[in-house]
């Protein structure tokens, strides 16, 4: 009876292996002729050699899943699943990547169907470019609405694996509004982000220590806002905003943030200084969005004409200037015209240079200066020694902004309201030698399904090149101190 009982458990092992999971395509397979519909979509794209695995869920009626991973010669990574979730395991992923660098990667996906057999689809191509990608991003967790803000945090991961962490979680800090974080060129530890409310100030980060300033001085009307390092990490641009938020029922821009005000401050960290940026005809402009040069000796910024008592912000329209700056005396030249948006009716907002300087990339919108809001934002890129301007690839019918270029000017970040509508998610393009952007791909998530759920937007992502890990308890009695009191250095 014992054999008997063994020889019935042998039988049905082997029918198992032979109709089941164990079972392999042979040669008898169907070709679909169509590439596979995969979540998220990781087809056609070039990714850098230090990404975390592209985890995807095959949107394919099957039974049996089988996916093949591979580059060349390299055998690759073979991955069996019953319910179409594909996990690739972390370490034979960068052996693959490492061993495959400025190649192909192929993904083939075969399907069984109790019917009619296995079939494969058309191979997924890749390319594995050796332009390394930032290890570290950083954003802002919010609700997609306007109406809840006592939940906010700004998070940081890592994009060779799925670790991620707290910079800061407003639930210490009174619940307090957090924003407008910003590294000092993501290249060292120092680090800034505002806090509104209460316990309102600008909380600068470096060596482990926390410091809370008050940038807004008695002769300031408004406080500091949209921070840019200086490259030198001595200064810190700032535009000084009156901004004001309108609410639509009737329009297809639901939220319109707008600016009544608007100038720049340069503000001298070790003198604990705040500098107006002084220009002819100031008064007469709304100045924003400073924005520096590689080289630190040019800043780029966004003016509109200043707005009458009776504006309509639907025709407030920003165009990109410059201005020459000398770090030594501290002194700004005269502002130029760089890209003249309205002409075009349009409006600009966001300038971010390249790395290298050769590109400064922006939003385009119809009008305003705060495009998360509006569906029709692109990004747009502005070659600096032809002044030409290309709408770039990376575009979808949804709003594209908070873009951050990567240290070595190969990728770029943004946020991209493509997927819903409502909520904004990060992705990552590549920007080849001549400027021109791939197809992006959304950061990838251990959980191939996550962003179908996860109902937060991801604001204003960066990227950098080192890992914030703020104490708690610094944070706490951070912001429960007072706040150093800048200077004001202006006439």
């Amino acid at each position: 009876m014992f054999r008997s009982l063994v020889y019935q458990i042998f039988l049905t092992i082997l029918v198992i292996l032979a109709t089941g999971c164990g079972s392999n395509p042979g040669s008898d397979v169907k070709q679909t002729g169509n590439l596979p519909v995969i979540q998220p979509d990781y087809s056609g794209i070039t990714i850098p050699e230090n990404i975390t695995p592209l985890n995807f869920k095959i949107r394919e009626k099957g039974s049996v899943y089988l996916v093949k991973i591979s580059s060349g010669n390299n055998p690759g990574i073979r991955i069996r699943s019953k319910d179409g979730v594909i996990t690739i395991p972390q370490r034979k992923w960068k052996e693959l990547l490492q061993s495959a660098k400025d190649k192909e990667l192929n993904i083939d996906v075969f399907i069984k169907d109790e019917e009619e057999g296995w079939k494969k689809y058309e191979t997924i191509k890749n390319y594995i470019s050796s332009e390394s990608i930032d290890p570290y991003l950083t954003y802002r967790l919010i609700h997609p609405g306007y109406e809840r803000w006592n939940e906010i945090s700004i998070q940081q991961r890592s994009i060779q694996d799925f670790k991620n962490w707290p910079v800061i979680e407003n639930s210490v800090a009174d619940r307090n509004c957090v924003n407008c974080h910003s590294y000092n060129n993501g290249k060292s530890d120092d680090f800034l982000f505002h806090m509104r409310g209460s316990l309102g100030g600008t909380y600068f980060y470096s060596g482990g220590e926390l410091r809370k300033t008050n940038l807004k001085t008695p002769e300031m009307s408004n406080g500091s806002v949209y921070p840019r390092w200086h490259p030198s990490g001595k200064f810190v641009a700032f535009s000084s905003n009156k901004i004001v938020q309108q609410f639509h029922t009737a329009d297809n821009n639901k939220i319109e943030v707008s600016d009544l005000e608007s100038s720049i401050v340069l503000y001298d960290i070790d003198k604990n200084e705040i500098i107006p940026v002084e220009l002819p005809d100031k008064d007469k402009f709304m100045d924003t969005y400073p924005e520096w040069s590689p080289d630190g000796k040019m800043m780029y910024f966004c003016r509109a004409p200043r707005l009458a008592e009776d504006y309509d912000y639907r025709q407030t329209r920003y165009d990109l200037y410059r201005i020459a700056f000398d770090p030594g005396s501290r002194k700004f030249g005269n502002a130029e015209l760089v890209f003249d948006a309205a002409g075009m009716n349009k409006s600009i907002a966001f300038p971010r240079v390249s790395p290298e300087g050769n590109y400064l990339v922006m939003t385009i919108q119809d009008y305003g200066c705060f495009p998360i809001w509006h569906k029709e934002t692109d990004l747009i890129s502005l070659n600096l020694k032809t002044f030409e301007t290309e709408r770039l690839e990376l575009n979808s019918d949804y709003s594209e902004s908070y873009h951050s270029w990567s240290s070595n000017g190969k990728w770029l970040l943004f946020a991209s309201r493509r997927d819903d509508g409502l909520t904004t998610r990060p992705y990552i393009a590549y920007i080849n030698k001549d400027g021109k952007s791939g197809k992006p791909f959304i950061v990838p998530q251990k959980d191939p399904e996550f962003y179908d759920s996860f109902l937060k937007s991801f604001n204003v992502p960066e990227f950098s090149n080192v890992k914030i890990a703020m104490n708690p308890g610094k944070i706490r009695d951070a912001v429960k101190s007072e706040a150093v009191q800048a200077k004001w250095a202006g006439k």
